[in-house]
Order: C-alpha cells, then structure tokens, then sequence
C-alpha cells in the first residue's frame, strides 16, 4: 500500500472530498459558459458517487496514482471555445489548490480559538492525521495536474494556449505522450528526475500559506505537528 493501513479511513475520506471537488469544478464551469454535457449527465454535483472511478481510486491508495471519472465537455458550445476551455481545465486543479489552503486556514482557527485540543488525545490525534493529508493531498494534486502530458488538466491548458496547426500535432501524438507520462510515474528512476521534482513544488506553496497564516494568526507550532501525525 502507498499509505499506512491505519490511515486509510482519512486518505479515503480526503480523495473523496478532492476528487469531487475538482470533478464538480469542471462540470460546474462548463455549464455556466453553455456547455450542459456534464449537467445532462449528472455531473454538476457534489455527491461523489457521480464522480468516483473505482479502479482509479484503489489505484491511487495501492500504488499512489489514480483517477476520477473524466468529466464530459464539449469545448465547440463555449462562446469562447479556447478561452473558456482554458478556464474550465484549469478550475479543477484550483479547486484542489483552494481546498488545501482552507485546510491550512482552518488548522489555524481550530489552533486560535483552542478548539484543536480542546478534546480527547484521540480526537486530536484523527484531526491531525485528517488535516495533513487533506492539505498535503490537495497540494500535491494542483501540481500534479497541472504537468502538461496527457490526460492529465495541464495538458488540455497547453493545447488551448498553443496555435491549432501545433495543437493538431499534439492530437495526432497524443499517444505517445501517454506512454511517456506512465513512464515518469512508474518506473523509479525516472520518476526521481522528473516527476517528484515537480512534486515538491507543493511544499513551496504549503510554505507560502504558513507565512501568509502567520501574519494574521497566532503562530502554529508545525514542528509538533508533524511530530503527533508522525506517532
């Protein structure tokens, strides 16, 4: 398994949560330019079960990579078929990116008003396990879906930003970039140099929201943080 057993009932509840959002960002988007695939389809909701691939999602548990079901849209129904296309790829990764940051906000109120010890050793113990992995999953996931291979959002953004004759090129090799992005996630050596680089920008934005937090709270003690989420 990618994660501890024993903290698999908070991974679980944290995928759910960031893949619907991010699933419900696409849909939702999509609909209010004009696009109403996703909608017809049900997907303009927050209920995950709409949203949950189960292949995917025991993937990402076991192996650390996984999946939603794909939301459907149709670009041509946009008034701004590129512009907007741009938007509605890019709100999923925000959506998980603005997750991650009320989950760093919040850990901070919790801290301000007392609330986070204000209970049992084991109450404070599943708040921790729930806030790191809702922040760090978060996180990792707006990096992640923003590299510009298929099928990944950044992709879709790339093809929208670039010119069509480039763009039909692409297309036309989309199967290639596939291969390459299974490579980079699989295979160990590979995905050192080039994945996990990429990764680690995540702890640079989470570092960024500590020091924006900081400035308008109390100062959090993280190193005793990851020290009881470490136990």
């Amino acid at each position: 398994m990618w994660y501890p057993l024993e903290d698999l009932p908070f991974i679980a509840l944290v995928l759910i949560i960031a893949f619907t959002v991010h699933e419900f960002a696409h849909a939702y988007s999509a609909y209010k330019f004009g696009d109403d695939t996703a909608y017809l389809a049900g997907r303009v909701t927050l209920n995950p079960r709409v949203h949950l691939d189960v292949l995917g999602t025991i993937l990402l548990l076991i192996a650390g990579f996984g999946w939603a079901k794909p939301v459907p849209v149709r670009a041509s129904r946009f008034k701004h078929p590129r512009l907007m296309g741009i938007v509605v790829s890019a709100v999923g990764p925000l959506s998980n990116l603005l997750v991650g940051a009320l989950g760093v906000v919040l850990l901070y109120v919790l801290n301000e008003t007392g609330l986070l010890h204000a209970g049992s050793i084991g109450v404070y113990s599943a708040l921790v396990h729930f806030f790191y992995y809702l922040i760090t999953i978060n996180l990792l996931l707006f990096v992640f879906n923003l590299i510009p291979l298929p099928p990944l959002d950044g992709y879709r953004i790339l093809a929208d930003l670039l010119p069509l004759r480039i763009r039909f090129k692409m297309e036309q090799n989309v199967q290639w970039g596939m291969f390459i992005f299974l490579l980079i996630v699989f295979i160990p050596p590979l995905r050192a140099v080039t994945l996990d680089p990429i990764l680690n920008l995540s702890s640079e934005i989470f570092f960024m929201l500590i020091n924006w937090c900081e400035s308008l709270f109390t100062p959090f003690d993280w190193q005793r943080f990851i020290m009881d989420f470490t136990k």
